[in-house]
Parts: C-alpha cells; structure tokens; sequence
C-alpha cells in the first residue's frame, strides 16, 4: 500500500469539495474514480461532510479521501470514523495535530510562514499545505519558504487554477494542489455530472501533460 504522500504524488490534483448535501457525493465520486482523479478532500464547511465522507467510503472503498478545513480534536475523530484517509487543517493548530497523532490519522497542517512550518517540524510533521496559496504571495513566496527547509513537501491550495497549477506542479517538493475547480458547487448542486466529467479529465490532462 502506498503512502499517502506517494498518491497525492501520483495524482498531482486534489479535488477539494464543499458539499450541502451529502448524496451529492454518490454521483461526484463515481465521475470524479471514472474520469481518472480517485481522491476527494470534503470540506467541514458544510454539515454534510461527515455524512458526505462516509457515503463516499462505502460506495469508492479504494479513493483517497481527505478531510478539510478540520478545525478541532472533534472533527478530526469524526473524520476518521467516517472513513478519511487523512485531514487537512487550513492552519497549524497544535491541539488539532496532536489529537490526529493520538487517533492515528495523518494530519497536513496549513503554513504560510517560516514559524507555522517550524512549529510543525518540531512536531515531526513534514507534509503541509501551503494556504492560502495565491494570497499569501503565490509560487514566489512558496519558493522563499522551501528554500531553508529541505526535509518539508507542500500541496499548495487557494486560489489554484487551470492557469497557475502546472507552475505550482513545476516546484520542487510540490506533491500535488487542492483546486475547486473541477468540483464547482454550482454544478454538483445542478447535478451536471457530464460537466464535471469533463472537467475532471481536463484537470487530469493538464497535470499529467
């Protein structure tokens, strides 16, 4: 089995959802498994998410399935026993990461400066978020902060798109984006899953190009 960090690697795009209703995921996962991307980071933006990320284990066993905008000890344990595969957090919360470790859930943590990352190396976490990407100075800023720290990799989320994802990609020690894109909550809540297919494959093409 591969490492969490070997497939977001592998799939250089995570699809990061936010969700109102939780059977929206059905549909979402299958076109999201047969278009090429297996992996989906449910925001806890919603209510949903933990019936969201658990509908999407039961029906897509093998995705890679993350849990986002996790904020607290709480959400993190019901994360885990909805069935994700990990957490993201958008900040570098010491309570938060600390209750993952304790409950066997990998965490990446959100930085977007050199005391986040610190903090988070003293605590033997090494995959992190970069975020808000775009507004906290963009692929400049990101290579500013990688430069002292050689042992830490980044997905890079906010503000990612069709136009910027391939230069983030280019880095250096970027794993992979969380982009929105592709999983636009105006078209899941019309339930245009044509659409988001094609968008699908159309991420996919241009990260693998």
């Amino acid at each position: 089995m591969s490492t969490i960090k070997e497939q977001l690697q592998a799939l250089k795009v995570i699809p990061v959802i936010a969700i109102d209703n939780a059977e929206d995921i059905i549909p979402l996962g299958k076109v999201l498994a047969d278009n090429g991307l297996p992996a989906a980071e449910i925001t806890f933006r919603s209510d949903a998410a933990v019936e969201a990320i658990r509908l999407l284990r039961e029906t897509q066993p093998n995705m890679l399935i993350g849990a986002g905008t996790v904020l607290n000890r709480e959400q993190a344990i019901a994360a885990k026993e909805a069935g994700a595969t990990f957490v993201v957090s958008p900040g570098f919360n010491p309570n938060t990461v600390k209750a993952c470790q304790e409950i066997g859930i990998e965490i990446i943590p959100g930085v977007n400066n050199p005391s986040t990352i610190e903090a988070a190396l003293e605590m033997g976490i090494t995959t992190l978020k970069y975020f808000p990407a775009e507004a906290s100075g963009g692929i400049n800023m990101l290579k500013s902060l990688l430069a002292p720290y050689g042992e830490i990799d980044i997905m890079p989320t906010g503000g990612i798109n069709t136009k910027n994802i391939t230069d983030y990609l280019a880095l250096p020690r970027v794993l992979a984006c969380g982009g929105t894109w592709m999983v636009d909550k105006t078209l899941i809540e019309q339930g245009q899953w044509d659409e988001l297919a094609r968008l699908t494959r159309e991420a996919v093409e241009l990260v693998n190009s």
